[in-house]
């Protein structure tokens, strides 16, 4: 995948003490209709900064949650892997 963007590190509560977190928003390799991911970097991995345009190797995470009736999915990164 493709590094689109990324946000800055901010500290989250969790349920063993606080972590760094961030968004990064991925894009599949494939040209300008293929799908893009906006994830969660969790722990020590938020802190690092991957360059717009980057190419990585991902492992992915699915899962879903409801709030109020409404299905929401989230997308995390288990592993990232700079390319080049």
């Amino acid at each position: 995948m493709k590094v689109i963007a990324q946000t800055e590190a901010t500290k989250v509560q969790a349920k063993n003490g606080e972590k760094a977190k961030c968004i990064i928003r991925l894009k599949e390799l494939g040209g300008e209709y293929a799908d893009e991911f906006q994830c969660s970097l969790l722990g020590d991995i938020a802190l690092t900064r991957f360059d717009i345009g980057k190419l990585v190797a991902v492992s992915l995470r699915f899962s879903k949650h409801e709030n109020n009736g409404v299905i929401y999915q989230d997308i995390s990164v288990n592993e990232i892997i700079p390319i080049n």
